[in-house]
């Protein structure tokens, strides 16, 4: 039989909150502590135990946050049909008689797919980094398309994919007939998986690995230059919760791929020494780009600014972009603000308990 490890409910058997996540992450137990702290009741189920879910009573007096399942698996495709049925569980969750969620499943679902997020964004007037429309099967129609609008460098995106994988850095120099590609996967026997080690591919190989790539359902996006801080170009990990900016991580990288797990590293806002107009501005394009998800309570959005003229443009949005681990290791500012989301969503009554946490075997 499946596992649930529960907190004590109240003295009414409510399960006041509810989390839905991967046993073994640092998701949980950062979310965990948040709510401990706090003395609120948790409940938590793996997404191995989804089943438990649906037998569960008292749902309509719970709030839920739902975290994405980890997963071992590090080949791209498998990767995709993961995220398939990952969204099915998400609109299964859907219909399931919960009180409030803390992040809406469909809200998440779109969230996943970069084409339809960046859609709602500039319907809503927000800037984000151009993604072409066009679809690109094989790399000549791709080589075709930049000659056409004199591109010399685009990103390659998996249309759902996270954490980086699979994004692709391509330079391409028509004149030379050379291309660059900068990028964390690999081609291992005629499939490509993900690592956490950022190669540079040149001609033939690159050739091989961008025919490969194109296969999978890819975006296409507009490489702008970001700004830099003593030789590093960065980004921000912006999250923004309840309309609230509540953290802003630069990430910085000798390369243009900024993902912390690739040996980049990040650095406190502050240092940046930002103009205060800047600052403002960010801020207002990220509260209002939140505003875009009306039931994500929590987004973690990805934003360069613009070299030059240090313009924010959104690059994508994240429902469950949550984890940063300069926060948990020191103040776990952003699970503490969505305990205190979370107690003002609660359908009535209060979160908090004096009952000590138990464990149950089901």
């Amino acid at each position: 039989m499946g596992r649930a490890d529960m907190v004590q409910c109240d003295a009414d058997g409510i399960n006041r909150i509810i989390l839905i996540g991967s046993d073994s992450g640092k998701r949980k137990i950062y979310f965990e502590k948040a709510a401990a702290d706090a003395g609120v009741n948790l409940s938590f189920y793996d997404w191995k135990d989804f089943f438990l879910l649906e037998k569960a009573e008292s749902l309509e007096n719970s709030v839920v946050k739902i975290d994405a399942p980890e997963w071992e698996s590090c080949r791209l495709r498998e990767l995709d049909e993961l995220t398939a049925q990952y969204e099915e569980r998400l609109f299964q969750l859907a219909k399931l008689p919960f009180g409030a969620f803390f992040n809406h499943p469909f809200e998440i679902a779109e969230a996943l797919n970069k084409r339809k997020c960046k859609q709602r964004l500039m319907e809503n007037g927000i800037a984000v980094t151009e993604m072409y429309e066009e679809h690109f099967c094989r790399r000549e129609e791709l080589f075709d398309f930049m000659k056409e609008h004199r591109l010399h460098q685009v990103f390659i995106k998996p249309l759902k994919g996270s954490g980086a994988a699979g994004v692709t850095a391509l330079r391409f120099s028509p004149a030379k007939g050379k291309t660059v590609l900068y990028t964390c996967a690999a081609l291992n026997r005629d499939e490509i998986v993900n690592t956490k080690k950022m190669y540079r591919l040149e001609d033939k190989d690159g050739a091989a690995f961008l025919d490969k790539l194109l296969e999978l359902d890819c975006a296409v996006e507009k490489w702008y230059r970001k700004s830099v801080f003593e030789g590093y170009s960065y980004d921000l990990r912006v999250v923004v919760q309840d309309n609230h900016v509540d953290y802003i991580l630069p990430r910085l990288s000798k390369g243009p791929i900024t993902n912390l797990h690739l040996n980049n590293h990040s650095m406190e806002f502050s240092k940046l020494n930002l103009d205060n107009a800047v600052v403002d501005r960010l801020t207002e394009v990220c509260i209002r780009a939140a505003g875009c998800y009306p039931r994500l309570k929590s987004i973690g959005m990805d934003v360069l600014l613009e070299k030059g003229s240090q313009k924010p443009y959104v690059i994508e949005m994240n429902a469950q972009g949550d984890l940063l681990h300069k926060d948990v290791y020191h103040e776990n500012r952003i699970y503490k603000r969505q305990i205190e989301i979370m107690k003002a969503m609660m359908p009535y009554g209060s979160a908090e308990t004096g009952y000590e946490t138990d464990s149950t075997q089901s």
